[in-house]
C-alpha cells in the first residue's frame, strides 16, 4: 500500500512540474504539450456565449501573444487535477471558478446548437446551448 501511495504521488508532482506559470504574463505554460494558457482575472470575470466566446479569443492580446482561439475539450481535460479539490484544475492556474469554460467544439449532430464545455466543480465535459453564457479560458499553441 505505501508503495501505491509513494506512485501515486509521484505522477502528480510529474504532472504538476509540466505546468509553469508566468506570474508577469498571467499565464501557464504546458511543457508537456506545447500549450499555452491564459490565465488572468478575466477567466474568473467574462461570461460568453460560444460565438463571443470565440470572438473574443481570436481578437485576445493578451501576455505579449496574439493568436489565441477556445481550446479543444481534450486540451481543457489536460488541466484538469481532480486531486486539488474544489477547484479541479491544475495549480499552477490560480484564476479558476467552479463553473463551465467552453471549448471550441460545437455539435453539428445538432445543427451547431450545442457545444462542449468544461465544468470545473466536476472537471468532467459537458455540452449546452450555445447561448447559454459561461466562462472563457483561451489557450494558444507554442511556448
Amino acid at each position: 500500500m505505501r508503495y501505491f501511495i509513494l506512485i501515486i504521488s509521484l505522477v502528480a508532482i510529474l504532472n504538476a512540474a509540466s505546468f509553469q506559470r508566468d506570474t508577469q504574463l498571467q499565464i501557464v505554460i504546458d511543457k508537456e504539450h506545447p500549450l499555452v494558457w491564459m490565465d488572468s482575472e478575466a477567466n474568473v470575470k467574462l461570461y460568453f456565449t460560444h460565438e463571443e466566446a470565440e470572438k473574443y479569443c481570436e481578437d485576445l492580446l493578451h501576455g505579449t501573444y496574439s493568436n489565441w482561439r477556445l481550446p479543444e475539450i481534450e486540451e481543457l481535460e489536460l488541466i484538469v487535477d481532480k486531486n486539488n479539490p474544489p477547484r479541479n484544475i491544475n495549480r499552477a492556474f490560480r484564476y479558476s471558478l467552479n463553473e463551465g469554460y467552453w471549448a471550441s467544439t460545437a455539435h453539428w449532430r445538432t445543427l451547431w446548437f450545442y457545444a462542449d464545455y468544461m465544468h470545473f466543480v466536476s472537471g468532467t465535459p459537458y455540452f449546452d446551448s450555445r447561448h447559454k453564457q459561461k466562462l472563457v479560458r483561451c489557450v494558444r499553441t507554442g511556448k
